[in-house]
């Protein structure tokens, strides 16, 4: 059993647990929950919390149209929120040689399948189908392959979910997710022996140091 040594921040699990995140981020959370059971008991405490809250509130008088109103925004509102990870149950679906099963919903569940595109040195990326507000891929790093070096503008989250890489702040195996903000620069490597395939979620441009990843990051939309 793989040991998942880094996790989701308290930011992230309440934003999901109210709802207020952007598809892709949302997306990224439920994959990470559904491969770690201490996530998935963090995500339960938040949601008991919410419900408490909730409780507390009260009650309080609605118009009469109320109901038909929301019925009717819904049928016009896109399904931008991906299903939803139960946190009193570990999900059983998930096998070592397919995706999880919240990412499978979006891509299928077979690694092999997946239509990668290049984003030169053998780097190859496939970009995810959601709502706006953010941006989610999949990310395939070669074995042994030193990624640009590079900052951030906004929010980066990356989940490993097959190989590893190491950066200043340590080594993510399957599993781990790393969460960037504009405060941290890093170079991963993809270790040896296995090509690393994450899946990454940004809500701004990357900040690249070198003078050739500048010049094509218009191109390649990172």
């Amino acid at each position: 059993m793989n040991v998942i040594n880094h996790h989701l921040t308290d930011e992230l699990l309440m934003g999901y647990a109210a709802g207020t995140l952007p598809e892709a981020f949302s997306l990224i959370v439920a994959t990470h929950i559904s491969m770690c059971d201490e996530c998935r008991a963090r995500l339960g405490s938040f949601d008991a919390v919410g419900g408490s809250v909730l409780e507390e509130c009260g009650s309080h008088a609605m118009a009469e149209d109320s109901f038909s109103e929301v019925l009717g925004r819904l049928d016009g509102a896109p399904n931008s929120q991906p299903i939803r990870v139960e946190t009193e149950t570990s999900n059983g679906a998930n096998h070592a040689d397919s995706f999880p099963w919240p990412l499978a919903e979006y891509v299928g569940s077979d690694p092999s399948a997946v239509k990668w595109k290049s984003l030169g040195g053998g780097v190859r990326h496939s970009v995810i189908k959601t709502s706006k507000g953010a941006t989610a891929r999949l990310l395939r790093i070669p074995a042994g392959m030193t990624m640009p070096d590079h900052g951030h503008n906004g929010l980066e989250a990356t989940l490993v979910l097959k190989g590893a890489y190491r950066d200043d702040d340590g080594r993510y195996g399957p599993g781990d997710i790393e969460v960037a903000n504009e405060e941290f620069d890093h170079t991963p490597v993809a270790e040896d022996g296995e090509d690393c395939i994450c899946l990454t979620v940004t809500d701004a441009p990357l900040k690249f140091r070198g003078l050739v990843p500048r010049i094509a990051q218009p191109f390649l939309g990172i």
